[in-house]
């Protein structure tokens, strides 16, 4: 399989399991979520790359809460502010902004990221053939 075809998979299983999360998370999701998931499964499948193969896993972890809350951040401000979607509301979260982001979320993007990133890392290795990374947790 090329590296376009696993990006493509890759995709979108990230954006499915991103309205899977929401679903059991709230009980609804809207499509938009499956091009956010996509997106952020890619963004942190790509930190390695960025900041280097022997990168601790709590920096990746880091990172990832970081990108996803940016991600999140974007399409809210697209979705619910410019185009009235409402599909959801951090107003009422202490440290929002703008109901888009909060503290609260992005501290549990930072949590969940791991397993999000082991995942990525044997979809990887199955997809792609390639070896699975060592992984130190600092």
């Amino acid at each position: 399989m090329s590296h376009i075809q696993a990006n493509i998979v890759m995709f979108f299983l990230g954006g499915f399991f991103y309205c899977v999360m929401e679903m059991l998370a709230r009980g609804r999701t809207h499509i938009s979520m499956l091009l956010a998931g996509g997106v952020c499964f890619l963004l942190v499948g790509g930190i390695r790359r960025l900041i280097g193969e022997s990168a601790a896993l709590i920096s990746q972890m880091m990172i990832s809460g970081l990108f996803i809350t940016i991600v999140e951040f974007c399409f809210g401000m697209i979705l619910n502010q410019k185009m009235g979607l409402n599909v959801w509301d951090y107003s009422r979260e202490q440290y929002n902004l703008f109901g888009q982001i909060c503290l609260l979320y992005s501290n549990l993007w930072f949590l969940i990221s791991a397993p999000i990133i082991l995942f990525h890392d044997l979809l990887k290795c199955l997809l792609l053939d390639v070896p699975l990374p060592h992984y130190r947790i600092f």
